[in-house]
């Protein structure tokens, strides 16, 4: 994308988490998982609005966080449907050993009431069948638990040293 240089892009500047702001957003863009976690990065919404991300570091911004551009504006941020499967398990102690083995795995999941969320992964898809879970393939946003490693909800970063340890069995 080329820009005039006398009239440079506005910058997205900060971030107010879903719940916290009100009125009609200047624009709204629609970004999947990877691309909701940025820190600095040319945009455009889906009304035309050209705009630089500009954060002070890399944030994981959720469906309905607000972009604050530097005129105080915002820009909704709604999250993309994407190819996920959805699990569930026949028993409580089938799930917790699901749970359990994706967490040792720190792969991203969404609770989603009795069932979890995660991305498609053939291979991970094959340990949760055989572990005792049923799959189901859905398209629809990707919104997973910020983890030990996030602040509120809002992800800085998986700051910790994988350095050969180990987590044990449940």
């Amino acid at each position: 994308m080329t820009t005039n240089a006398s009239s440079p892009l506005p910058a997205a500047r900060g971030v107010r988490p879903r719940g916290t702001w009100e009125g009609a957003p200047r624009d709204v863009v629609v970004l999947d998982f990877d691309a909701r976690h940025r820190r600095r990065v040319a945009m455009q919404g889906v009304r035309g609005l050209s705009f630089l991300l500009d954060l002070a570091e890399a944030t994981a911004l959720r469906g309905g966080d607000a972009l604050v551009l530097d005129d105080g504006a915002l820009v909704e941020v709604v999250a993309a449907p994407e190819p996920l499967v959805e699990v569930s398990a026949s028993d409580p102690a089938a799930m917790v050993r699901i749970a359990w083995h994706l967490g040792n795995r720190h792969l991203p999941v969404q609770l989603a009431g009795k069932r979890l969320r995660l991305r498609r992964d053939h291979v991970i898809e094959a340990m949760i069948l055989g572990l005792g879970g049923k799959l189901v393939e859905i398209e629809a946003p990707f919104d997973p638990e910020g983890g030990a490693y996030s602040e509120g909800g809002h992800g800085h970063g998986h700051t910790h040293d994988h350095h050969g340890h180990h987590h044990g069995s449940p």
